[in-house]
This record gives structure tokens, sequence and C-alpha cells, in this order.
């Protein structure tokens, strides 16, 4: 799994009627974008740090768009 900060983690509830978790890569241990990773979670804001195991996926973040001011 790799992820750069920004991307989205999503972890998979493992039991019926469990809700999906979601966070966002706020920073990386590795350089290589490897687990662990740090996570803001958007449901109570909580920062942690995270081992993704099997039910766990990322979301990049999109690219920022050529000509646009995100690009600066």
């Amino acid at each position: 799994m790799i992820a750069q900060v920004g991307d989205r983690i999503v972890v998979r509830g493992t039991h019926v009627g469990d809700a999906a978790r979601v966070g966002v890569v706020t920073a990386l241990r590795h350089a290589d974008g490897t687990p662990p990773y740090e996570v803001r979670w958007l449901d109570d804001g909580h920062v942690g740090l995270i081992f993704p195991g099997p039910e766990t996926h990322v979301e990049h973040a999109a690219a920022p768009q050529p000509g646009t001011d995100e690009t600066a």
C-alpha cells in the first residue's frame, strides 16, 4: 500500500452494520509512501498513527489541473 499526504484512508467495517471510517493522511513516516501513516479522522478530528490492515484501502487525492492556482 502506497499513500501520500492528502490521500484518504478508508477502513471498512469488519462486522455487519459497521460503518466505514475515513481519514486524511497528514504525514508520512517513510518517504516512499509505505505505512504507517499519520491520519486525521474525519468523523471526530482525532489524529493518530495507522498501520493499515486488509480491510483498508487508499483513495488518492486528485492531482491539480494544469493552469489552476493549485499548481503554484
